[in-house]
């Protein structure tokens, strides 16, 4: 038996604008969710401003559960729409 660990595969994409670094960070880490993560926010500055934008990307990381089956074709075909297969354990 075959047990496979999944969680789902979610993202957000939204902006903030400030004036620092810093400022820029604590904003994107105050509208991220309990559960989710940051991937990626590349800065880019305002023309004709000292403001910086980012266009954050977090993905969600908890929701994490288990699959059995007997074979790996069968446990690649019960990963729900939505979900990834990140690990697999002989049971």
């Amino acid at each position: 038996m075959l047990v496979g660990t999944i969680r789902p595969i979610e993202t957000q994409v939204f902006d903030v604008e400030g004036n620092s670094l810093e400022e820029i960070a604590t904003q994107v880490r105050a509208k991220t969710p309990v559960g989710w993560e940051c991937l990626s926010m590349p800065v880019a500055m305002v023309k004709g401003s000292t403001a910086l934008t980012v266009r954050a990307t977090i993905a969600r990381r908890n929701g994490m559960r288990d699959i059995e089956a007997d074979d790996m074709p069968s446990l690649r075909a019960k990963v729900p729409e939505g979900y990834e297969l990140l690990s697999v354990r002989v049971h």
